[in-house]
């Protein structure tokens, strides 16, 4: 069983240490996505600096390639690529349900592969298989994206998730059998609460997943802040308080990490900050700027005063300004340095001020800046 230490509360949210085998993440955390393997644009070299606790990979984009045996090869994932702190992977059902024509069963999602078309069925038992074997501390359970917005889609989505989380428990469990036999490390099962943005469907998620023999929980489905702080004042309450909880996919916005820890979450990820970060969009206190702006073209301050990331330290805005209009690779190399320590020391800095006992100060003083 995961061990997640609780070190304070205050309310709903709180501070602890969830401890694995490739080490200790101090929560609440931002994780960092590294969809194939990878942040796009950084080393794990410029990860490790910034500040970077851990990462989540996509379960879809690493079983089509490189392909999970070939990371169970190479060590592991967090072996495979450097990275040898804490890893999670999320199950790619996501992305599986955003694909055009996919055919669901109650064994699974028939698929073809976005690369070359090839036919694929993804079923919770080869979900889970391929998440052991690509060897991340943390999965998540395999579960179905709803069709749509409307409640009985979502219920149908949400029902269809509970009973692929039973053969998911039930194939984990198989499996940490197999690989302890092996001698290999310890891995662990989050799973993911769905109902949208439906509160009784949420309730209802989370009571029935609380029942079952997991080690966290995900929570899905989110995509936008309006409403969250009521679906996570409805859902965390009902969840284990020993067991950690990973919001899935928030933290593009800072309010949502605020949101987030706020009100009982531990760990969040999102491709959202390098992915603006490549497009010139940079985080600041006073809210985003793009760098491409003819304005910022003889401005030889740093991106942010007071940064201790890399960029920030090194380059100035006009050098930045001049890498994106001249399309250099170094530019959105730098942006994603800046933009990715932004949020995780926003992260940490939510972390202290929940242990200092000045969260609520902290929050308002943030969000009236960043947001003014």
């Amino acid at each position: 069983m995961l061990k997640f230490e609780i070190l304070k509360r205050e309310g709903l949210a709180r501070v602890g240490v969830i401890h694995t085998p490739h080490g200790d993440i101090k929560t609440p955390a931002f994780v960092g996505a590294a969809t194939r393997a990878t942040v796009k644009a950084l080393t794990y070299h410029e990860m490790n600096e910034l500040g970077s606790q851990a990462v989540l990979s996509n379960t879809y984009h690493l079983f089509l390639r490189p392909g999970s045996k070939l990371i169970r090869e190479g060590g592991g994932l967090a072996e495979f690529m450097s990275w040898r702190k804490p890893t999670f992977t999320d199950s790619g059902g996501f992305q599986i349900f955003s694909l055009p024509g996919v055919k669901l069963s109650e064994e699974g999602a028939t698929f073809k592969s976005h690369i070359d078309g090839s036919k694929f069925m993804m079923s919770p038992e080869l979900s889970m298989q391929t998440q052991w074997e690509i060897g991340a501390d943390i999965h998540m359970a395999f579960d179905q994206l709803a069709k749509s917005e409307s409640h009985g889609d979502m219920k149908r989505a949400m029902e269809q998730t509970h009973r692929w989380l039973e053969r998911c428990v039930a194939e984990h469990e198989r499996l940490e059998k197999e690989y302890f036999a092996k001698g290999l490390p310890e891995q662990y099962l989050y799973a993911v609460v769905q109902g949208g943005t439906f509160l009784d469907l949420r309730r209802e998620s989370a009571e029935f997943e609380s029942k079952l023999d997991v080690d966290g929980f995900g929570i899905g489905g989110v995509f936008v802040a309006e409403g969250m702080d009521e679906m996570l004042k409805t859902v965390c309450p009902i969840l284990p308080e020993e067991k950690p909880r990973h919001l899935l996919g928030m933290g593009q916005e800072p309010r949502d990490l605020f949101i987030g820890a706020e009100f009982g979450c531990d760990t969040f990820d999102c491709v959202g900050p390098t992915r603006m970060a490549r497009n010139g969009s940079l985080y600041m206190l006073d809210g985003r700027m793009n760098i491409k702006n003819a304005r910022f073209e003889h401005d030889f301050a740093p991106v942010q005063e007071g940064c201790e990331c890399e960029c920030c330290k090194n380059y100035t805005r006009a050098y930045l300004h001049h890498l994106f209009r001249v399309d250099e690779i170094t530019g959105k190399v730098l942006a994603s340095i800046h933009n990715e320590h932004f949020v995780v020391s926003v992260t940490d800095k939510i972390r202290d001020s929940l242990t200092n006992g000045d969260f609520a100060d902290y929050k308002k003083e943030f969000l009236a800046r960043y947001y003014k």
